[in-house]
């Protein structure tokens, strides 16, 4: 039996994971889910406790966690609140794989707290290693931990490298889709409608990734987590636009050989490759129809039109504490977006207005993290209040 909490269970990865929960236990890989979190769906985080029986379920929003606690529910379990209570879950010990599908910088201390108490993490919460990727492996290097990436594109990656020597490695090459603005004229991108940067032609995803998919900023983040994830240097990195989606990552050997992982665009493979690893357990997720593929194209990224990827590569290079300003202004950024408070374009002009105005600190601690993560949202939304 494989004990695991899913923090983020109502959200796009929180669901495909419970979905394959549900095909590992067909599949005599018996999988219990200790404990699940949700921000503010009482409605569906009840239905999860009714079906999956957890110990304890948290819930971030204090209304939310009211109806919640008020309910009655054929299953008892715990009801925590806020992130009080997502910590004292990663402390507890009677799991030992945590399934981190929170959104944005709220993943960072589940991150480190399962760190702490020697729990595998399956990573689809890639700011974690964005603002901290440092510190993270530091306490990796110390601790009985494992970070298993779900994220579609490190998830190939790690899946071609299995048997491989990692100093073999000359390249890794992360796929993106291009978004819904692959083939808009840079100039229109001031007129895009957050109608338009929601919808995506391949994925499904909650808001906040699906405007970082639209951006390119999320590219830019799978940068820097690749970089952590198989310590490799940013130059080594490239990324292709592939707008089918169906090559998610590849890998460059020093030999001129290079491997691909591919795949229909569905999270549930990379979910349950990390639940599962190193082994594989049978699925009926859906497979590619190689006689339908009519072709696979790949093209480079407009960095200029995409400025984001950009701002992405240029944090890299400057490291220390750029990567959290990054992160903090894009999430301060994207949610006045998607509150109609700024245009598209505003998004990395803010960014970058943030990272200049930024004093570069290096080797970060953890309270200096987010001490500077609070500045650059607080910089972002007073710049754009002052500007409107």
């Amino acid at each position: 039996m494989k004990n695991i909490a899913v923090l983020g269970s109502t959200g796009s990865i929180g669901k495909n994971t419970l979905e394959v929960v549900r095909n590992l236990n067909r599949n005599s890989f018996p999988v219990s889910v200790k404990y699940i979190s949700a921000n503010s769906n009482s409605e569906l985080l009840a239905a999860q406790i009714e079906e999956f029986k957890p110990e304890a379920a948290v819930i971030f929003d204090p209304e939310s966690f009211n109806r919640l606690k008020n309910r009655s529910l054929n299953h008892k379990c715990e009801i925590l609140c806020g992130q009080a209570g997502i910590n004292e879950i990663a402390r507890r010990d009677d799991f030992e794989l945590v399934v981190n599908a929170l959104v944005g910088f709220s993943g960072l201390i589940p991150t480190i707290e399962a760190i702490k108490n020697g729990k595998d993490i399956a990573l689809a919460n890639k700011e974690s290693l964005v603002v901290a990727g440092e510190l993270i492996y530091s306490m990796l290097a110390a601790s009985n931990s494992h970070l298993l990436p779900v994220d579609s594109e490190h998830s190939a990656i790690l899946q071609c490298v299995q048997g491989e020597p990692l100093k073999k490695i000359t390249k890794l090459i992360l796929t993106a889709s291009g978004g819904p603005f692959r083939e808009l004229p840079a100039g229109d991108m001031i007129n895009v409608t957050v109608a338009d940067a929601l919808n995506h032609p391949n994925w499904k995803m909650g808001n906040k990734i699906t405007i970082d998919s639209a951006t390119l900023m999320n590219k830019g983040f799978e940068i820097i987590e690749a970089k952590w994830l198989f310590s490799i240097e940013a130059e080594n990195i490239e990324v292709l636009i592939h707008p089918q989606s169906i090559i998610h990552s590849m890998v460059e050997f020093s030999d001129g050989s290079v491997k691909a992982q591919l795949g229909v665009p569905d999270m549930k493979v990379p979910i349950q490759y990390a639940i599962t690893y190193p082994g594989r357990i049978e699925s009926d997720f859906p497979r590619i129809d190689f006689k339908s593929l009519k072709k696979l194209t790949f093209e480079e990224p407009d960095l200029e039109k995409f400025e984001c990827l950009k701002l992405a590569y240029d944090v890299i290079n400057s490291g220390g504490s750029y990567p959290i300003v990054l992160n903090g202004a894009n999430e301060a950024a994207v949610d006045l977006f998607l509150n109609g408070k700024i245009k598209f374009t505003d998004i990395p002009a803010l960014i970058k207005s943030a990272m200049d105005k930024h004093q570069n600190h290096t080797k970060p601690t953890l309270e200096s993290i987010v001490e500077i993560d609070s500045w650059s949202r607080k910089y972002v939304k007073e710049t754009a209040l002052q500007e409107v």
